[in-house]
Formats: structure tokens, C-alpha cells, sequence
């Protein structure tokens, strides 16, 4: 699993409307000091890599004052992001190969959500799957690349 983090002070998931005349819904949002989360799975990531990835954001140290998620309850924004795994090392065109298809993936990251909600976290979420737009402020900017 990879995820990209970011120290933020706010942050939020809009996603439009199945059509014009729906508009668009803020899915998930945090407000004040947090951490803005984007995820993305490979083939090969289990259940147990992904309770390892929540316990790793709710315990990393990049809030103010070097202080952690689990020290502060500041909130935390997961986001689905299978472009993580996007190689555009040749040619001009990404590919996505080593990112996992929804029906692998989906689960992983609710299982990361999950965990992450066992440890006492408060957890908003995108919409799987979902044209999403993501809004954050980025506070530093701090953001930091994870692999587990």
C-alpha cells in the first residue's frame, strides 16, 4: 500500500452529481488541524498491510509540535487513489498495472478506514470509485510519501 499524506488544516471530497440537476455533494470533510490522506493499493496488499497503514498514519508524528493524529485527535481525510500506482516512466502515457482493480482495492481501503475508527480516529471519506474533487490546505506544506 502506498499513501501519500499531507498536513492540513482543512480539507474536503465534493463529488458531482449523477446529473446536472443533482449538483454536487461534499462527501467527507475535516476541519482545523488533520491530515489528508490518499491511498492507493497493489495487487499484492492484504488486510493485514492495511491495519499496518492505519496504525502508521494515526501514530506519525507530523502534526504541529511533532505531535501525532493519536496524540491530538485531529481528524484525518482518506481518499481512494489508484493513480498512485500509475508508472510513467516510459513513454508519455501512464499505465496503471500495478494498481490493484476496484473489487482488491475498495476493501483495503475501507479496511483502513476501519482500523483507523478502532483506534479511536475520526475518519471522513471520498466516494470509491467517484470523479472526486479534492480541496485541502496544505499547512507547511508538510507531505510526506508512505509505503508499507
Amino acid at each position: 500500500m502506498r499513501a501519500v499524506v499531507q498536513r492540513v488544516s482543512g480539507a474536503s471530497v465534493v463529488v458531482e452529481g449523477a446529473s446536472p440537476a443533482d449538483g454536487a455533494e461534499t462527501v467527507g470533510a475535516i476541519t482545523g488541524e488533520g491530515l489528508c490522506v490518499l491511498v492507493g493499493v497493489t495487487h499484492d496488499d492484504t488486510p493485514q498491510k492495511a491495519a499496518q497503514l492505519a496504525r502508521k498514519l494515526w501514530s506519525l508524528r507530523i502534526l504541529e509540535d511533532e505531535r501525532s493524529c493519536s496524540d491530538t485527535g485531529a481528524p484525518l481525510l482518506v481518499v481512494s487513489q489508484f493513480t498512485l500506482y500509475g508508472d510513467a516512466r516510459k513513454g508519455r502515457r501512464p499505465t496503471w498495472n500495478a494498481a490493484a482493480p476496484g473489487p482488491v482495492a475498495e476493501p483495503l481501503v475501507d479496511e483502513v478506514v476501519a482500523r483507523l475508527r478502532e483506534l479511536g480516529a475520526e475518519v471522513a471519506t471520498g466516494s470509491f470509485g467517484a470523479r472526486m474533487k479534492v480541496s485541502l490546505t496544505n499547512e507547511g506544506p508538510f507531505t510526506v510519501l508512505l509505503e508499507v
